[in-house]
């Protein structure tokens, strides 16, 4: 088995307050999660390195995240956070930018206004991007799609990557504006996407891989394997699901592909995206 990188997973030292987000009916993941509790996943799994994203809206939070990855070498790059909105977030890259494993950035867009990615001083700092290099992770909810296709148009030099598929809303069924918005926002050639959190957008209890299966054909459709990877969402999994069903399931999928593609998936094409 080739190397494979996990391209979305997240590390927290719980907070109870921070991490609202993490509600009761979470209450699997009300804990910390930290290297050494992702690093024998990995290695059951055959992967040899992940990307760890941010969880939190805080420059702390990329301070923890640097730390960790100084001190884990298979945390192979970080999406961290800055406050692109800020009339000096091209300081705050630029001091980012010493850090080597700093890769993009990301802002929790689901939890903002439909409108949000419109304003003018959240383009002012996704422009600031390119001059350092970064990418950045597209955090949304499937009726945000018009906005984050209005948003990549604009910035067409700028690498971009959908998480979690963009959240299409898996546990109804619902799939026809949502693939709209794939299809077009799949042809902007900077444009990648994450093949993860998927389980927890379909029903934590009951889903099986045949709930999964129409949404991950649009995806393949739209990006093909070019553009695709991914992404296991962990420890977020652990409510609907386990690392190693949330590999299997996609290993299922992909056998339709040849070897090469599944090499892209599981392990290129994050390496490239993110410049690992």
């Amino acid at each position: 088995m080739s190397n494979r990188i996990d391209s979305h997973q997240h590390f927290w030292k719980f907070d109870p307050v921070r991490d609202s987000w993490i509600d009761d009916s979470m209450q699997k993941i009300q804990r910390d999660f930290l290297p050494e509790d992702l690093l024998p996943l990995l290695q059951q799994n055959q992967f040899s390195g992940c990307v760890a994203v941010q969880a939190s809206q805080s420059e702390q939070e990329t301070n923890f995240l640097v730390d960790l990855a100084s001190k884990n070498d298979f945390i192979k790059g970080i999406v961290g956070w800055v406050d692109l909105r800020n009339e000096n977030s091209i300081e705050r890259l630029e001091y980012f930018s010493t850090y080597k494993k700093i890769k993009g950035f990301r802002h929790v867009v689901q939890g903002e206004a439909d409108d949000f990615m419109f304003r003018k001083d959240f383009r002012n700092g996704i422009f600031a991007l390119k001059q350092f290099s970064y990418t950045y992770d597209i955090l949304i909810f499937h009726r945000q799609l018009p906005a984050a296709i209005d948003l990549v148009q604009h910035f067409h030099d700028q690498s971009f990557v959908i998480d979690h598929i963009a959240k299409p809303d898996i546990r109804s069924g619902d799939i026809a504006s949502w693939k709209k918005g794939i299809e077009e926002i799949s042809k902007y050639e900077k444009v990648s996407c994450k093949i993860s959190g998927m389980v927890t957008e379909a029903n934590w209890n009951t889903w099986k891989p045949d709930d999964l299966k129409p949404y991950l054909d649009v995806i393949f459709e739209n990006f093909s394997t070019e553009k695709l990877m991914f992404g296991s969402d962990w420890p977020v999994l652990n409510v609907a699901s386990d690392y190693s069903e949330v590999i299997q399931t996609l290993e299922d999928y992909i056998k339709q592909f040849s070897k090469e593609d599944q090499n892209k998936i599981w392990f290129e094409n994050a390496v490239s995206f993110y410049n690992l």
